[in-house]
């Protein structure tokens, strides 16, 4: 596994008002050489995808595409996660990326500010900055 990933990373690979060229390379990477993800990235991803849908940003055929396309991804589920979220003041959920890829000695790519500042602060590699 080459990487860490996040949930909001993944959701920009897919809706089609977050697509960028550094997710899209990050994506190809996944492709590649597959990540590791906390257990909780579905339930996060399904928590934004289910938002988008209410916001009408995505139509209930594009969530399940996004589901399906996701679901293709070569992805170890890490389940051993601790909390750096009162150290760093960030959420549990980006904690647990913060640790998982501190654990595992794996870059992380996020796309969420303080997720970004924690992990330098940690000496963790970033794979990709924020937009």
């Amino acid at each position: 596994m080459s990487l860490a990933v996040d949930a909001p990373i993944m959701i920009a690979w897919a809706a089609p008002d977050e697509v960028s060229p550094k997710a899209d390379a990050v994506m190809r990477q996944v492709m590649v050489t597959g990540a590791v993800v906390p257990s909780l990235l579905f339930l996060e991803i399904a928590n934004i995808l289910v938002a988008n849908e209410r916001k009408n940003r995505l139509t209930s055929e594009e969530v399940a595409g996004i589901v399906l396309d996701l679901g293709e991804l070569a992805l170890v589920i890490d389940h051993e996660t601790a909390s750096l979220a009162r150290q760093h003041r960030l959420t549990v959920y980006y904690a647990a990326y913060l640790e998982l890829a501190k654990r595992r000695g794996l870059p992380l790519a996020t796309r969420d500010r303080e997720l970004l500042a924690a992990a330098r602060a940690e000496g963790l590699a970033v794979e990709f900055e924020p937009i």
